[in-house]
């Protein structure tokens, strides 16, 4: 049977009280159905009956929590927010309208926290202190200007993890020769973010060419047949370079996979 300390090792930040746990477990204190009880109620925290906030997922598959603006009431994504902030100590928040953003700066937050907020990928950040620093290096590349929000929301995900991102824009194939100097500075990268609308062909050439991992992000632009990303989806799903595709739009995911690919090359 594993030993249950060894999640808890594998995790630097998972918080004392679940670490306690796992070690009165260990010395046998505890049974394991007393442990699980434990860690479920330690996991998830009830907001009255709105929602349910997985306060470990960090530590857990060391991806932040993350809430979608998008669809919910201004007052309610706040107090979701906020309720995140406490538990965790930092909380991502995408796709945030002007009228979301203004009650979140009304809103009162710790002493010592802070809220970053970029317009271009329309996401706040609440954290508790300073940004994490961690390890690895992700280039971000984003073929035109329309696909520069959804290439800064995966950049705003990587650099809450930890890593350092170098991003490059408006390098598409219309213009192959705008894409070389910037492949020059992400030589040394651990993971790779292409984002791209239209025909979405900038991915499958940036695979060809660098040995790092690719993500590619379809954007929802372009137009007519194929348009709002379909075509740049489907274009990279049959790509005959070796890379990984997420969903229209899912700059959030495709940051998050390439900061973890990025953390685990550092670490070898």
């Amino acid at each position: 049977m594993t030993n249950p300390l060894f999640f808890a090792r594998q995790s630097p930040g998972v918080n004392d009280s679940l670490r306690d746990l796992l070690e009165q477990h260990a010395r046998g204190e505890i049974s394991l159905d007393e442990a699980l009880g434990q860690i479920r109620l330690l996991s998830c925290r009830a907001l009255g009956d709105m929602a349910k906030l997985d306060t470990q997922r960090a530590n857990r598959i060391g991806v932040p929590e993350a809430i979608l603006a998008e669809g919910k009431d201004k007052d309610d994504l706040a107090e979701i927010a906020l309720a995140h902030l406490e538990e965790a100590g930092s909380v991502i928040i995408t796709r945030v309208s002007p009228e979301q953003l203004q009650v979140l700066k009304e809103t009162k937050l710790p002493p010592g926290s802070v809220l970053d907020h970029n317009p271009r990928a329309r996401t706040v950040v609440l954290r508790a202190g300073k940004k994490k620093q961690g390890r690895g290096k992700v280039g971000i590349l984003a073929a035109g200007t329309a696909d520069i929000p959804v290439a800064e929301e995966a950049k705003v995900v990587a650099q809450e993890m930890g890593c350092q991102v170098v991003s490059e824009y408006d390098v598409g194939v219309a213009g192959i020769h705008r894409l070389f100097p910037c492949l020059e500075k992400m030589i040394d990268v651990d993971a790779m973010v292409v984002a791209a609308g239209r025909e979405g062909t900038l991915p499958a050439v940036v695979a060809g060419i660098l040995d790092a991992p690719v993500i590619g992000l379809p954007v929802s632009t372009g137009y007519g047949v194929g348009g709002n990303g379909i075509a740049a989806l489907m274009s990279m799903l049959q790509s005959c370079s070796v890379l990984t595709v997420v969903n229209i739009d899912a700059g959030f995911v495709a940051g998050a996979y390439a900061a973890k690919i990025s953390m685990l090359r550092a670490d070898h």
